[in-house]
């Protein structure tokens, strides 16, 4: 359960990837003498992105891993920021991105499953743990989402979060009249 005045505060959404966006799991392969990373993203963790930047909130990706894969999928996803980096600097990531928006660290969430996680989540308004996420980060947070990384977790939190803050019903149906398909 997510508190209304929590929610109305929050105006910028970061993602961790592995363990959050995906389930972790990590195919490594080659493909023509090149290294090939594949990952498995939830479609519903998509349109949750989606949905909370059509209420107006910046969504930005921080992993601290280098993949072509998040690449691809935050351009589909249209999210705000993304930053990769593979020796997991992700507080500073977070407040690059922060001071580009405007947005104080008390009016960002960040979705995190794992100790790379913990330095973010120490410093935003609205830490929020997946369901199979670590001890460590458990404890850093206090929105805990009952679904795991990968599958449907992303997705779940947006849920909570719009509801909150009396928006989903609405967004819902804007996004259900832009498709064309009302009766």
């Amino acid at each position: 359960m997510i508190a209304p005045a929590a929610a109305k505060r929050v105006k910028f959404v970061g993602l961790d990837i592995d363990g959050v966006m995906t389930d972790g799991g990590i195919y490594l392969g080659d493909a023509d003498g090149k290294r090939v990373e594949l990952k498995r993203y939830e479609i519903q963790d998509g349109l949750g992105v989606v949905l909370m930047r059509k209420a107006g909130i910046k969504v930005g990706i921080i992993t601290g891993r280098e993949s072509e894969s998040v690449r691809l999928r935050a351009e589909e996803l249209k999210v705000d920021a993304v930053a990769q980096d593979s020796k997991a600097r992700k507080l500073s990531a977070l407040r690059k991105m922060l001071a580009q928006f405007g947005i104080d660290p008390a009016d960002a969430a960040f979705v995190g499953d794992d100790l790379p996680d913990l330095g973010v989540l120490r410093v935003v308004g609205m830490p929020v743990a997946v369901a199979n996420a670590s001890k460590e980060v458990k404890e850093a947070a206090n929105v805990h989402l009952t679904r795991e990384g990968g599958n449907g977790a992303v997705r779940e939190f947006a849920e909570l979060l719009l509801t909150a803050r009396g928006e989903w019903t609405a967004i819902v149906e804007r996004y259900v009249a832009a498709t064309g398909e009302t009766t």
